[in-house]
């Protein structure tokens, strides 16, 4: 009988096991098993990201009580800056007057553009005229909404504001005002959600329209505007609010904004 040391017999038993594991047929791994390591790397980096990202604060911080301040702020800065301009139009209006007094030209021009003033609007007018009155539809208490009703359809948009002032136009309308903010030709109605944007101003509903001319001629341009009518539908499927009415004195200011050209077009 042949002996061995310990050593030599488990070495022996070890080439025997590595021997036979090489004559077995290869078997392919799981793919779980490679993922899993791919997945644990994938989201080992994430984390990293986020944290570094984050730099201690918290990445989902509701940001609204920020924007509201910056929204309050930038409105705060834009009544600085109108009340500075208009300062400084009647100090150039009043160097212009006592320069006119001795300087028969500008005498010529000032006269010349008084006679145009309450053309263009810068005089504030009085008379007969029409009021229209724009709202949003009411939340109900519950938070629900009216059948087959999206949020959008409660608002009053650009579009309804539009064709309340080009129905008065239409209607012959000699002055108007929005919100008591004279308009002009050159006055552009625009909204921002539910809010109204009129010369670099925000206003929330309910918006009132106010228009010098002939009661009756202004009230029946209404009834015959087609979005003004779809708009009164919806008053009554919605609730959102509309009220007209006319005035035998109705008084339109003047208009105290900036009037720079920013652009022109040359007809050809």
């Amino acid at each position: 009988m042949e002996y061995t040391s310990g050593a030599a017999s488990w070495q022996k038993a070890l080439r025997r096991a590595i021997a036979a594991l090489l004559r077995r047929p290869r078997q392919r791994r799981p793919g779980w098993s490679i993922g899993v390591p791919l997945i644990a790397a994938a989201a080992g980096l994430l984390f990293t990201t986020t944290a570094t990202t984050a730099g201690g604060t918290a990445l989902r911080e509701d940001r609204r009580p920020q924007l509201n301040q910056l929204i309050e702020d930038r409105r705060a800065d834009v009544a600085s800056n109108e009340e500075r301009a208009a300062a400084l139009r009647r100090e150039i209006e009043s160097r212009t007057t006592s320069l006119a007094e001795s300087d028969g030209p500008i005498r010529d021009q000032q006269t010349r553009a008084a006679a145009n003033r309450q053309a263009a609007g810068f005089t504030g007018l009085s008379g007969p005229g029409v009021t229209v009155e724009l709202d949003d539809a009411p939340r109900r208490s519950d938070g629900t909404l009216p059948v087959g009703a999206t949020n959008d359809d409660l608002v009053v948009h650009q579009g309804d504001v539009q064709a309340v002032v080009n129905a008065l136009w239409a209607g012959g309308a000699e002055a108007m005002s929005i919100m008591n903010v004279r308009v002009l030709a050159t006055s552009a109605v625009r909204c921002v959600g539910n809010t109204l944007l009129l010369h670099g101003r925000v206003y929330s509903p309910p918006f009132k329209i106010v228009a010098i001319g002939d009661p009756a001629a202004l009230q029946q341009a209404l009834a015959d505007s087609k979005g003004v009518r779809e708009f009164r539908d919806l008053v009554d499927d919605y609730k959102l609010g509309y009220k007209e009415y006319a005035s035998s004195t109705v008084d339109v200011p003047a208009f105290e904004d900036s009037t720079t050209l920013r652009s022109a077009t040359v007809p050809r």
